[in-house]
């Protein structure tokens, strides 16, 4: 995909040692790099990777560094590759480029090695569901597909498994892209900018060219596929890849659109009916973009309208994204832990008609919480808080929406249980990350069911049993 790289015999330093810090030193260690790892946990925290990354050769460096401990770390190396967690100005990343060593992201790193077709998509919210949706379809279709990128799997675990009829399908968040060289997408997908991550980029300006970067060095042969209805995408139509775009609102001059409730694929003035709105799985109108942006995607890769329309229809949807889990005692419980920011949970409310008792909180993102008040007053008859931010949360929308504070998860639930009535939607759909609380938000979401279940069976013991 990208110029090739020699690791063998390079000197590499890893920097953070999560899932993809791991894998990363893992692939250059099997390659023949000279890996050292750093860390600021202790070697307590991560116990459990250090024997292995040591019996793969790898040098391990624990806890905070000095300057001069920096210096040494840097001493020879040719290659700093940092995880997303770790900012992009950190000062050991910052050093090392003043000593003029490269600083790419995994994904430029697996870019150089990446065999075959690679299809990006980054954006705000429905990245997930979107970049699972594509390669369901691609799949389902007969084609060759990974899935990988921040949906889970780093792309570097994945790259000994493509080959040269290979459709790469990553989710590609900004942490990722804001580091990257040669990195290149046959197929760019930008579905919509929303303020987030203002914790970590500072300004939305700086969050958005983080995002726009996924269209730097794509050639004319490639494709950019962009959302028309988002004002802020509109603005990053690159000039050099060929233009397609998406929308629900309005016909688009290349790309997929919607004519009086069915989806529509153009291309070269060609027009042809792909299916029915109707037959989407999934709810809410942010789901309708999800699938249009798939479908532009599909049928710029060469799958056939027939093929596609029969894929979406059997896309059961991704777990902790609007997630149902349980129906008890009349009560429908929905996870959708994945909506880690303010637009999100916007999307979350606008996919139910009312009745919501909805749970918000976690780690704040230096967000703005009162766009939810209009929805909150609308749809929510219960605003549960639980987390660090619940005390921000509260302050801007306290003296609009009653809330009730939780604290945690299980006592939300707990709370929720006891006074949600038949009809009632219970929507964990928290506008905030989990570290405060959780490993990430799969942990979150996982809690989330595994408490529901845990009603759903005393329901069921009581003999009153769920629905």
């Amino acid at each position: 995909m990208s110029q090739a790289v020699e690791l063998q015999g390079k000197p590499v330093l890893v920097v953070g040692l999560a899932r993809t810090g791991m894998a990363t030193a893992h692939f250059c260690a099997q390659r023949g790099a000279v890996v050292t790892a750093v860390d600021n946990r202790t070697k307590t925290e991560i116990a459990p990777a250090v024997s292995e990354l040591r019996g793969a050769g790898i040098r391990l460096h624990f806890g905070p560094q000095d300057s001069h401990q920096l210096s040494n770390l840097l001493e020879g190396q040719q290659l700093i590759v940092p995880s997303p967690g770790v900012p992009a100005d950190a000062e050991l990343l910052n050093v090392g480029r003043a000593k003029n060593i490269p600083v790419w992201s995994e994904i430029e790193l697996a870019s150089r090695f990446l065999r075959g077709k690679l299809i990006g998509i980054t954006g705000s919210n429905g990245k997930t569901t979107t970049t699972s949706l594509i390669e369901h379809v691609l799949r389902q279709a007969g084609l060759e597909t990974i899935l990988a990128g921040n949906i889970g799997t780093p792309l570097i675990a994945r790259v000994s498994k493509t080959s040269d009829s290979t459709f790469t399908v990553a989710e590609l968040s900004s942490f990722q892209l804001e580091l990257i060289d040669t990195f290149r997408p046959n197929i760019s997908v930008l579905l919509n900018l929303t303020p987030d991550h203002l914790d970590r980029h500072k300004t939305f300006g700086a969050y958005v060219a983080a995002k726009a970067r996924i269209f730097e060095n794509q050639l004319e042969s490639d494709a950019a596929l962009l959302n028309l209805d988002d004002t802020e995408t509109q603005r990053l139509a690159p000039s050099r890849p060929q233009l397609f775009w998406f929308s629900r609102k309005a016909n688009v001059a290349q790309g997929a659109f919607v004519v009086d409730g069915g989806i529509v694929f153009r291309r070269g003035g060609v027009d042809e009916d792909v299916m029915r709105v109707a037959e989407i799985p999934l709810p809410g109108a942010h789901n309708l973009e999800n699938v249009l942006a798939a479908i532009a995607v599909a049928r710029i890769a060469g799958v056939r309208v027939d093929k596609i329309a029969a894929a979406v229809r059997s896309f059961a949807g991704v777990e902790h994204r609007i997630e149902f889990v349980a129906e008890i005692r009349g009560v429908r419980y929905y996870n959708d832990s994945k909506a880690t920011n303010v637009d999100a949970t916007i999307k979350a409310l606008e996919s139910f008609p009312g009745h919501i008792a909805i749970i918000l909180g976690g780690k704040d993102k230096d967000s703005d919480y009162t766009p939810l008040i209009p929805l909150l007053r609308e749809r929510a008859t219960m605003t549960l808080l639980i987390g660090a931010a619940a005390d921000k949360i509260e302050s801007q929308i306290g003296k609009n929406v009653a809330v009730e504070r939780a604290g945690t998860l299980d006592r939300a639930v707990e709370l929720v249980s006891r006074t949600a009535e038949p009809g009632d939607i219970v929507l964990l759909a928290p506008a905030c990350a989990s570290f405060d609380q959780f490993e990430n938000y799969e942990h979150r979401g996982r809690t989330f069911k595994e408490l529901v279940h845990e009603l759903e069976r005393r329901a069921a013991g009581s003999g009153r049993g769920g629905h």
